[in-house]
């Protein structure tokens, strides 16, 4: 009987944004991607490579965090060895091949490139290693999409304050024209940071990750203020000097969940301050009007910083200086989404005072109809990637957009029917925005092979291919959702089962 109205309520409920199967309703005629939209998987360097001492590579917080403290890890493993990628890109190179991807996105390790974090030291070991990635991928018709930054900061700048030290952006502007001047001829897309809200307010904030600071509503907004003047650093260096001659597109990454109104009454103002205080607080800068953070935030945590008696607020607006610089540096919004989130404004704000959680006074909770992914945040609501694209389109001025992860945690079955269901509902999600108009022009799934999950290890899997942690040579064996994804990729069609 549990089955039959399980089956009858999911029939009820298909094409909603909650289904206890993921799924997303088709919306139009038309089925097919446009003829130059990109598909592409995503992985990243400390995730995968391993060879985390070897060939000259310097240390990142990542390494030290990970020897120091393995009992904040879950099954206590760290990225020392890894999928060993460093070692076996060929392996991952077949994979992509059978993938038929049209772009490839990954990470440099800073610190295996500097290992000092600046050009005191240069690494040709590791300038040797990615110029055969890329060289390699080039000529399979793979293009690369490189992230400059993604969480493995160089234990050299962690000693002196990591991001909430100014001097990072001077560190990473030089770090950027160094991979200009190296790698620029051939990489014509290029990412500064992944995710700066998650590492700043889980590192900087809520000592979640390294470097372990907890300075919640200080520290992380110090850390998300610095990396934006880093990022428009390096996107204002690469105009000026190298994109006349090499003419590629830089972005930046940022996470973030669309939220809905959990109550009726009210329900704009509760998404719009949810969506400023997430997307809206890295994008803005950048992509929308003012050149600076959105008002509402501004306005919240200086009235909030005055009450708690500091004569300055924590997040200061940018000078006219600095929103000249960040306003408009970026040629497009790279966008990681996972899952959604109801809203509501809440008197007793959670989070300390003061804190992220404090100054946005919002509460968040899940539909329990929404399917769970193996992950205790990821729930499957492929209409907020749809109801996210198009806010997008209308807040800042349809930039171009690069999904640059979006995937599905589970427990590394090669039946893995529940991300097939995920693939399809969400990039259904992106064909829908498409035809309403939205400029989203590549998608990239998250990830290429079962990976290190940050604090979570290897106990949750977001492969499309599953990785053999205990065979010799690390095999990478394709799950059905990599055939699933194949088949779209090949017919650039939404498959709506896989024969």
């Amino acid at each position: 009987m549990k089955a039959i109205f399980v089956l009858t309520l999911c029939l009820l409920l298909r094409g909603s944004m909650c289904s206890e199967r993921c799924q997303h309703q088709h919306k139009g005629d038309n089925e097919r991607f446009p003829k130059d939209f990109s598909f592409g998987v995503s992985t990243a360097a400390y995730q995968i490579e391993g060879a985390w001492n070897e060939d000259g590579k310097g240390l990142s917080i990542w390494d030290t965090y990970t020897h120091a403290h393995p009992e904040r890890i879950r099954d206590r493993t760290n990225g020392d060895v890894a999928a060993e990628s460093y070692y076996r890109f060929e392996q991952d190179l077949a994979a992509l091949k059978k993938l038929k991807v049209n772009f490839y996105r990954f990470s440099f390790s800073w610190p295996r490139l500097l290992p000092n974090a600046d050009t005191t030291v240069i690494n040709q070991k590791g300038i040797d290693y990615y110029n055969m990635m890329i060289d390699k991928l080039l000529a399979n018709n793979i293009e690369p999409m490189v992230t400059m930054f993604h969480c493995d900061l160089p234990e050299a700048l962690n000693q002196f304050g990591g991001f909430t030290n100014a001097i990072i952006i001077k560190y990473f502007r030089y770090y950027a024209e160094f991979l200009f001047e190296t790698f620029g001829d051939r990489v014509k897309k290029w990412i500064t940071f992944n995710e700066p809200f998650d590492y700043c307010v889980l590192g900087y904030g809520k000592s979640y990750f390294p470097p372990l600071v907890h300075s919640p509503g200080v520290a992380d907004y110090l850390c998300m203020d610095n990396t934006l003047r880093a990022h428009a650093a390096a996107y204002r260096a690469y105009r000026a000097n190298y994109f006349q001659r090499q003419g590629g597109k830089i972005g930046i990454t940022i996470s973030s969940r669309f939220y809905y109104a959990q109550h009726k009454s009210g329900d704009e103002d509760v998404v719009e301050r949810a969506m400023q205080y997430s997307l809206g607080w890295l994008a803005n800068p950048i992509f929308g009007k003012t050149g600076n953070y959105p008002q509402l935030v501004l306005d919240d945590i200086r009235n909030n910083s005055l009450s708690e008696g500091l004569s300055w607020s924590r997040l200061p607006p940018f000078n006219e200086f600095w929103s000249k610089v960040i306003r408009g540096a970026g040629d497009f919004l790279g966008l990681n989404y996972y899952t959604s989130r109801y809203a509501a404004l809440t008197k007793t704000p959670a989070g300390e005072i003061p804190s992220w959680e404090y100054d946005s006074q919002l509460q968040y909770s899940v539909d329990e109809k929404w399917k769970q992914g193996n992950s205790n945040w990821l729930y499957c609501v492929p209409q907020g990637l749809e109801d996210i694209l198009k806010w997008i389109r209308d807040h800042y001025d349809n930039v171009e957009v690069f999904i640059t992860e979006n995937g599905w945690s589970d427990y590394g079955q090669l039946e893995d029917t529940e991300r097939v269901d995920f693939l399809q509902a969400h990039l259904q999600a992106v064909l829908n925005a498409v035809n309403d108009g939205c400029k989203v022009t590549h998608y990239s799934h998250w990830s290429l092979i079962d990976n290190f999950e940050w604090n979570m290890g290897y106990t949750q899997k977001y492969g499309l291919y599953y990785l053999n942690m205990t065979s010799p040579n690390k095999d990478r064996i394709a799950k059905k959702s990599a055939y699933y994804y194949r088949s779209v990729i090949d017919g650039r069609k939404i498959l709506h089962s896989l024969n």
